[in-house]
């Protein structure tokens, strides 16, 4: 078994190239927002509530690029899964990232699962697939912000990221959670 790499705010964050399903090949050391990245990592097309969440995304992603952040979301699904979500879905805008390998999951520090088979929506879930997260990531590739769960419930609302990227912007506002070996103070 591969760890789960932990990502620390203010360090770099792992490579990450993908092949979109509009063609062609989404690196992460290219882009050259005005502000962030936004990373957002779904299970695939057999969640319905990446389906949701997607779709929420899709809408907010005018008031992203007014921020002067670049916005993608990736999965472990095959081209023709990731066609089918953007399709299905109608995420007509959204950048659809696909393909990555579980080893690339891991480095981001996301969790695996296995299937449990049909889910309600009828479509077979993967073999193995990763759980969601989202990183808004600097211009310079350190993380800023990270989101990682272990199940599909319960995401950051975008309304909230977009709300606390105006605050940070506003008031310079730094990345927290960067001590990584501290001690507690014996009068704590």
């Amino acid at each position: 078994m591969t760890e789960i790499n932990t990502l620390i705010p203010r360090q770099a964050t792992p490579a990450l190239e993908v092949s979109t399903v509009n063609g062609g090949i989404w690196k992460l050391s290219e882009q050259r927002p005005e502000n962030f990245t936004l990373v957002v990592f779904y299970r695939g097309f057999h969640c319905p509530v990446c389906g949701n969440q997607l779709r929420d995304l899709e809408r907010h992603l005018e008031a992203f690029a007014e921020r002067g952040v670049n916005v993608i979301a990736v999965s472990s699904d095959s081209k023709e899964r990731a066609e089918k979500a953007k399709q299905d879905w109608k995420l007509n805008n959204l950048v659809i990232g696909y393909g990555i390998s579980l080893d690339t999951a891991r480095e981001w520090g996301l969790y695996i699962s296995t299937s449990r088979g049909v889910t309600s929506t009828g479509v077979m879930e993967p073999d193995m697939f990763s759980e969601p997260a989202q990183y808004l990531i600097r211009p310079d590739g350190t993380l800023f912000f990270g989101s990682v769960q272990t199940m599909p419930f319960a995401r950051p609302r975008f309304d909230d990221i977009i709300g606390a990227i105006d605050f940070v912007l506003k008031n310079n506002y730094p990345a927290r959670g960067e001590v990584v070996n501290h001690k507690t103070p014996a009068n704590a």
